[in-house]
């Protein structure tokens, strides 16, 4: 007969193969603060509150519809969007042709502001990152041949929300669809802009307005609509652990539904129409175990809305794998690590997903790497078995009790955001973004210190140079199309009709009398800009105005071994000891990205290890970068840049340098640049080019020996 075998027996046996090492070495405490044990045993089921259950029935923690999968998989997206619209327009019907079931639209960052392409602001931003869109014109050729009746669109757009929705209605209409037929969704989640993406135009009472008014718009006139997609996407990558990246999300979504329930709307009007979005990262089944977590949590909190439509407690997703995971070094890597996501995605339950391609830590996609992205999904759902079962994940000792502890944990972030009046309140006083950033530093000490292992990157690198082929955009000739298409549009419209809109929206802001939603549909008909909608708004509301604060301390006590910091700190005493000051650095980021991670890590990590730093203003200009550092009397300019403008604005930062007889101080670039680019930065006197995964004790070494 068999022996049962214990734990007992299981412990004596594993301590026998450890040698000299002991049990409670295997264990693992996770960035998120919980302690993984290396086995877990039937014994970690019980007393689990959220195990029980079944998939498309609350609490909606096995997925949000009952046949999952095995009916029908994901929603396979394709987020894209570069140039003008006729060439996405391109791209998007050939995603269609190979396999996308519904399109994701990237737009520029002049968009994403509220500004027109013809606006001094954005001279680097136009079609970089993203498509340019300043009228319904853009709008109807971005979708030409694509029915909106029968294609779902998502928009990943948040502050120039109105105009942007109101545009892409507008086209819709003249495409001769009724709104009632328009299926997608708008991110509309300003709230998550104040924390970490940083594209916000107003203030955030006014945004809250806004994002009122489009639920109650959507709610009744868009049945098929997704009024917000509550983003958690952009925490992650920002630096938050998944805890963090869930709690925080949620948080808003809260805010969100009780402002539309503020407006007289019934939780069942608008809660089935909720849709949240969550980044994919590198640790598996924390990914998985969070999207059955955030199912769980979120039918428990709408049940205390007492809603009669089953549909209001279940949560639906988006997912989107990591773009901080992609690495410059060793590229072909992420398309592994891109795979690992996809998968931690779809085990995870997800209704619709996109995979980034390899190649988007140098540069936008190319087609070659946008299919094998897409192919990735379709590997994943017609060749693996994998949508065979429901949720074949269910029941795992790890999994379940791994979901317990990320839901205890978020339990106690929330908490602290209660406490404090709600996730408005939060935000004002800087909690989530402060939270999130002593993450992202603690991170990034990880990687510095080889704590934390990245292929290619801190371990295992390779001794050739790969040869990838990169996706560039002619900046310059995109913003001279638009802005020629702006001119074309402004002689041919009725200018008495643009000033009746704009005067209806301004009217509307100060006095709250009408749905602005509505009012942005008839002046996107009538022909009014982006820009001008924005603008008109703007006269009533204000554009919010950051402020840039770091933190300090948390880089450095991050670090295990105090040799990797003693170097540096040794050479900042010896330029003390030379020049009787500190070197001082000024941390910049221009242009209308406000992707600030890489700036506010190197602003704190530099100040840790003994730099005086000073860290400007988000959205400047090379001209107030460059007065901003004379002013400051600083040594050197960290250029910070993300999303392709380095090559408009490093060269005029250094002309206003040589104009104010700054040239002695250095300039150096890191972020997202392509290899191609490094000669001309070079060329044009940039110091030095960093690219991502550039440890940071190493740049600041080679930083103070170029001084």
């Amino acid at each position: 007969m068999a022996k049962n075998y214990t734990i007992d027996d299981w412990n004596k046996q594993a301590e026998k193969e450890l040698r000299e090492k002991k049990l409670s070495d295997l264990e693992w405490e996770t960035p998120e603060g919980i302690m993984v044990k290396p086995l877990y045993t039937k014994e970690d089921l019980e007393g689990l509150e959220h195990t029980d259950g079944f998939p498309g029935l609350p609490p909606f923690t096995r997925g949000p519809r009952a046949t999952m999968y095995s009916n029908r998989p994901w929603t396979i997206r394709q987020y894209a969007g570069f140039s003008t619209a006729s060439e996405s327009n391109r791209f998007y019907k050939e995603g269609l042709k190979n396999g996308v079931m519904g399109l994701s639209v990237a737009f520029d960052l002049a968009t994403h502001r509220g500004y027109d392409s013809d606006h001094p602001r954005v001279v680097a931003d136009v079609g970089n990152a993203g498509v340019a869109i300043d009228s319904i014109e853009d709008m109807k050729v971005l979708f030409e041949g694509i029915p909106l009746n029968k294609m779902s669109v998502s928009m990943t757009m948040n502050g120039a929300v109105l105009p942007v929705l109101g545009s892409f209605i507008a086209a819709g209409i003249e495409q001769g669809c009724s709104k009632s037929e328009l299926t997608g969704t708008i991110q509309n989640d300003i709230l998550k802009e104040f924390m970490v993406r940083n594209t916000y135009i107003y203030p955030p009472q006014p945004s809250m307005r806004i994002v009122a008014d489009i639920i109650e718009f959507t709610s009744r006139e868009m049945p098929k609509f997704n009024s917000i997609s509550i983003s958690g996407y952009h925490m992650q990558e920002a630096g938050a652990n998944q805890v963090q990246e869930l709690a925080y999300t949620l948080a808003d979504g809260l805010e969100y539904v009780k402002i539309a329930l503020d407006r007289g709307l019934n939780i069942d009007d608008f809660a089935p129409r909720l849709s949240f979005f969550w980044s994919i990262g590198m640790n598996f089944f924390m990914e998985v175990a969070k999207m059955r977590a955030a199912r769980f949590m979120w039918s428990e909190m709408i049940k205390n809305f007492n809603p009669k439509n089953m549909k209001s407690l279940a949560l639906r997703t988006h997912c989107q794998t990591s773009g901080v995971s992609l690495t410059e070094q060793d590229a072909y890597n992420n398309v592994v690590r891109t795979t690992v996501e996809a998968m931690a995605a779809v085990f995870g339950g997800t209704q619709s997903l996109h995979t980034n391609s390899f190649d988007e830590a140098l540069a936008l996609p190319t087609s070659f790497s946008a299919r094998i992205a897409r192919n990735t999904q379709l590997i994943l759902a017609e060749e693996t078995g994998i949508t065979n079962v429901i949720d074949p994940l269910a029941g795992s000792y790890y999994v379940e009790n791994l979901t317990s502890n990320i839901i205890k944990e978020a339990k106690k972030l929330m908490k602290e955001v209660e406490d404090v009046g709600g996730m408005v309140k939060a935000i004002e006083l800087g909690i989530p973004k402060m939270r999130i950033e002593e993450s992202s530093a603690k991170k990034q000490a990880r990687v510095d210190s080889k704590e934390e292992t990245i292929v290619g990157v801190n371990k295992y690198q390779p001794n050739e140079q790969q040869d990838i082929n990169i996706l560039s955009i002619d900046n310059e000739q995109a913003r001279k199309e638009q802005v020629a298409k702006l001119d074309i549009l402004k002689k041919n419209r009725d200018l008495n009709k643009v000033n009746n809109s704009l005067a209806k929206l301004i009217s509307a802001a100060e006095n709250n009398n009408s749905n602005l939603l509505e009012l942005s549909i008839e002046a996107s008909l009538n022909r009014c800009t982006i820009g001008e909608i924005t603008e008109a708004l703007e006269k009533v509301f204000d554009r919010h105005k950051p402020s840039s604060k770091t933190i300090s301390g948390v880089y450095a006590s991050s670090v295990k071994s105090n040799d990797m910091l003693s170097g540096v700190k040794k050479e900042i005493e010896i330029f003390k000891d030379k020049f009787g000051r500190r070197p001082r650095i000024l941390v910049v980021k221009m242009g209308q990205d406000g992707h600030d991670r890489g700036s506010k890590l190197i602003a704190t990590a530099f100040a840790d290890l003994g730099f005086d730093v000073d860290i400007g203003p988000l959205f400047q200009t090379p001209e107030e970068a460059a007065k901003q550092a004379v002013e400051n009397d600083v040594h050197i300019i960290g250029v910070s840049t993300l999303a392709a403008g380095h090559k408009t604005l490093v060269p005029i930062l250094m002309k206003e340098l040589k104009k104010l007889d700054a040239e002695s101080i250095k300039v150096i670039c890191g972020g997202v640049i392509p290899p191609n680019d490094y000669p001309f930065l070079e060329e044009i006197g940039v110091t030095k080019v960093f690219g991502p995964g550039t440890s940071i004790p190493d740049a600041a070494l080679e930083i103070i020996k170029l001084l």
